[in-house]
């Protein structure tokens, strides 16, 4: 059985930084591609990072790039988000997923196993 358990949200002010930490159970990270999604108050889940299996290729939204970086400790069976420069837009519910099936995809639905989420709030 495959678990996931995201920490590391939290309050912080603009233009500050976080690292949300996933723990994995179940299945070792290199053999699973992982994503970050986030769901803000009322819109849809929405893929923020993922990192595929095997060869560790990184891939981001748009709205992120250059402030954000997915990683992979494979000792420690975990996956990274380090955001910088965070805005208010970047609130939302911050969750951790894995696709044991196929290759990287940016759809949720692809992916089989998720975390609870943890909440960022980000002030102006």
């Amino acid at each position: 059985q495959v678990q996931l358990v995201e920490s590391g949200g939290g309050l912080v002010q603009a233009g500050d930084s976080l690292r949300l930490t996933c723990a994995i159970s179940g299945r070792t990270v290199i053999t699973a591609t992982m994503g970050w999604f986030r769901q803000a108050s009322g819109k849809e889940r929405e893929f923020v990072a993922g990192i595929s299996r095997g060869t560790g290729a990184t891939y981001y939204a748009d709205s992120v790039k250059g402030r954000v970086t997915i990683s992979r400790d494979i000792v420690k069976n975990t996956v990274f988000l380090q955001m910088n420069n965070l805005k208010p837009e970047d609130t939302a519910v911050y969750y951790c997923a894995a696709d044991t099936d196929y290759g990287f995809s940016r759809d949720r639905d692809e992916y089989d196993h998720w975390g609870q989420g943890t909440q960022v709030t980000v002030s102006s």
